[in-house]
């Protein structure tokens, strides 16, 4: 488990239900994407500020 802001944990399980996605989804899918380019860009909670930023805002996350 991972303890992250509430209000934040909140909104990333709104949008990701709205695109069809569990949390255990997106979680896997990200940790894939880690894996496969060998390094981090930005910590957990701006990856996590930055989806949900980018579903507001319409864009569909891969």
């Amino acid at each position: 488990m991972i303890e992250i802001d509430p209000l934040l944990k909140r909104e990333l399980h709104a949008v990701l239900a709205k695109n069809g996605m569990t949390m255990k989804d997106w979680f896997v899918k990200s940790a894939m994407n880690c894996i496969k380019s060998g390094a981090l860009e930005m910590d957990a909670e701006e990856e996590l500020s930055a989806v949900v930023g980018e579903i507001r805002q319409g864009r569909q996350y891969a």
